[in-house]
């Protein structure tokens, strides 16, 4: 159920005040919260993914000037673990606004596509996409226009790619159609815009002549970083501002400002056009400069530091056990069929990295989502079968554009680092967009694709499209749009342009290191797996786990089981796996028992009389044997005691051999008697 409000009054703000809420309760899948309260908390981390996903679908499409509060709210009432229910809540949503009387120039469709044996499946069941080598979510309008796409590969090829978002841009259109039919059957009138203020003629002319000439000389000026530039178009607002104030003092002064940015939007787009050149001097498809190194901070298992002109990344890689894989939610089990993850990225983004002060809280929804983005783009290239847990951090220590990308190229390097033994590197780059775009006829005139863009050309273009891949492929994308759809000729060429500097970007990277650290690192983490004789467990374990929780604790080891015959180790370092074996090899050291005949018969101590049988040694040293009460006797007992065994007394056992299970002995004395008349 998907639900669309906007309020009748617009803001003051100069965007478009939309909140979409994705939620999806444990009651749709037939289960109740396990939490304190068993209700629904805050959102989950695929909450707030699916909630990004649905708000750049829809957000393109709000008429320029829409600024009043908007919000969606996606309720996910029942799932069947079969097929995912985001691309149903984009297409429910794309109904409710369609259906409403919001200002809305949807319809859109959304589809998911998968690509199995060469063939492009629409839709995939989870299981299918379990053999797909390509999960993607497209959003697109009529006419074949793309607004929204993402998603994550296993290092597609570009043809393979291309033709699945033209199949996929070319099934929305069945569900365009269908909303148009309930649309026109059901469909409330659009409500009337109120016209936003608007500066006059004259104080727009005033602003433009004081402006154009001093901005087009910033944008022109090559030698300008991103501070720089920034504080060089500030003087020319200031001074514009105050010189405009006396002329025009009943006009409202954020008016004037609105006015400025919109002729400062339309002199950078100009200039681009103009001098075929970008701001910072370089060619449509030059990449900025790039630096990398690794292997900064030794106690780290591996780090690394990715520098693409004014953006920077730090990224460490920390190995752990199995133990510390990320659990996740059981309706994202239900939905994606993960129970848990060995491999996370975790993108921080402070307010120091474009020099500004903030708040440093809880992560927010762009921090999330540039961190998934991330970790899709890196999670092809990982090992099946690896034994840590791996988690990759990414700082960003400043940024001026595609600091998510960034992250990417300097994670690659760092998983290198820490000896990860990864497929191939992988990089990844951000591509943009400049249009003339005719709103009437809502068509592109004219357009310029931009390589590995700038934060001001993100800002005032129409695309953001990062593409993350190996040399041979493409493991993700994500293309956020801000015009109403781009027509597949400039999808294509922007996904060949992107492959083309991802191959360059990796050609740098190998300068720094080429293949996973073959030479290990004193601190980084060792696992083994260690055969334990099934009768030698207990001795192994202890009382409730007590050794192993004491292992712990003074060598800092790990010991879980691996499977019914062997136990995992995991030791944060060599020293403390060797440390680690001497004491387990002590716990298993016991005396060389002497062989014993399967059938053979052996005199037997009584150690221990218990309810259910007594405690047998047959041999100095050994540990003690149950032998029940129902091979204690040829009559049926309840208690030794009624046959008078006592502590200390010897009888005579024959013995069958060891469990194949539990390894414990298989004694009998009633074997040894007659049968009763």
């Amino acid at each position: 159920m998907v639900t669309a409000v906007s309020k009748t009054k617009p803001t003051q703000a100069n965007f478009l005040p939309l909140v979409v809420d994705y939620r999806q309760k444990l009651a749709a899948a037939g289960r109740i919260p396990t939490n304190f309260f068993r209700r629904e908390l805050g959102p989950t981390e695929r909450e707030i993914l699916t909630s990004r996903l649905i708000d750049r679908s829809l957000r393109p499409l709000f008429p320029d000037g829409y600024n009043y509060e908007t919000q969606i709210i996606c309720n996910m009432l029942a799932v069947d673990g079969v097929h995912n229910p985001d691309v149903i809540s984009i297409n429910a949503a794309s109904a409710a606004l369609s259906l409403s009387d919001i200002p809305w120039n949807g319809p859109i469709g959304a589809v998911r596509v998968g690509f199995i044996d060469n063939e492009v499946i629409i839709n995939p069941t989870r299981k299918e996409l379990q053999l797909s080598s390509l999960n993607l979510v497209i959003s697109a309008t009529k006419r074949n226009l793309v607004v929204m796409l993402e998603g994550s590969a296993n290092d597609i090829l570009l043809p393979d790619l291309q033709k699945s978002i033209k199949t996929g841009t070319k099934e929305a259109q069945h569900i365009i159609n269908e909303i148009e039919k309930l649309q026109k059957t059901f469909g409330k009138p659009k409500r009337e815009m109120e016209k936003p203020p608007e500066l006059s003629e004259e104080a727009l002319e005033a602003l433009r002549s004081m402006t154009e000439m001093r901005v087009k000389g910033i944008f022109k000026n090559y030698t300008y970083d991103k501070l720089g530039r920034d504080q060089a178009l500030q003087e020319v607002r200031n001074g514009v501002v105050e010189a405009v104030k006396p002329t025009f003092p009943d006009i409202d002064p954020n008016l004037i400002n609105e006015g400025y940015n919109k002729i400062v939007k339309k002199i950078f787009r100009d200039v681009i056009f103009e001098e075929a050149r970008r701001c910072d001097g370089r060619e449509f498809k030059q990449l900025r400069d790039i630096s990398c190194k690794v292997n900064l901070y030794k106690p780290l298992h591996g780090s690394s530091v990715f520098q693409r002109g004014q953006t920077q990344v730090f990224c460490t890689v920390t190995l752990d056990s199995h133990e510390s894989a990320m659990k996740l939610d059981p309706l994202s089990m239900l939905v994606s069929g993960v129970k848990e993850k060995n491999f996370f990225v975790h993108y921080e983004f402070p307010p120091f990295a474009t020099k500004e002060i903030g708040r440093i809280g809880p992560i927010g929804r762009r921090e999330m989502g540039h961190g998934a983005l991330a970790e899709k783009g890196l999670m092809p290239v990982l090992p099946h079968d690896y034994p840590f847990t791996i988690r990759l951090t990414s700082e960003v220590l400043e940024s001026n554009g595609s600091s998510s990308m960034a992250t990417v190229c300097g994670g690659s390097l760092a998983l290198m680092d820490a000896g990860v033994p990864i497929i191939s590197p992988t990089a990844g780059v951000a591509i943009g967009l400049v249009t003339r775009y005719d709103a009437q006829e809502k068509d592109i005139e004219n357009y310029q694709i931009l390589t590995d863009i700038l934060g001001i050309e993100d800002y005032m273009g129409d695309m953001d499209f990062k593409v993350a891949g190996t040399r041979k492929g493409i493991t993700a994308l994500q293309a956020d749009i801000k015009i109403p759809g781009l027509p597949l000729k400039i999808v294509m060429e922007s996904l060949q342009q992107a492959v083309d500097a991802k191959s360059s970007i990796i050609n740098i990277m190998h300068e720094c290191i080429d293949k996973p650290r073959e030479q290990k690192k004193e601190n980084w983490p060792v696992c083994e797996k260690l055969e334990v004789e099934a009768h030698k467990r207990a001795r192994l374990l202890g009382v409730g786990g007590y050794n192993l929780k004491k292992l712990y604790a003074e060598t800092g080891v790990q010991v879980s089981q691996a499977d019914d015959t062997a136990f995992q180790i995991f030791a944060p370092s060599q020293h403390a796996m060797d440390e680690a074996k001497e004491i387990i090899e002590k716990l298993l050291a016991t005396e060389k028992a002497p062989e014993l005949e399967f059938g053979g018969i052996y005199k037997a101590t009584v150690v221990e009389i218990r309810d259910i049988g007594v405690m047998v040694t047959l041999y100095p040293g050994m540990p003690p044997a149950l032998l029940h009460n129902s091979q204690l006797d040829q009559r049926k007992i309840a208690h030794p005691s009624a046959l008078g065994l006592e502590v200390g007394q010897e009888i005579q056992v024959k013995y069958f051999g060891r469990d194949p299970v539990s390894g414990l002995m298989r004694l009998s004395r009633k074997v040894l008697q007659a049968m009763p008349r």
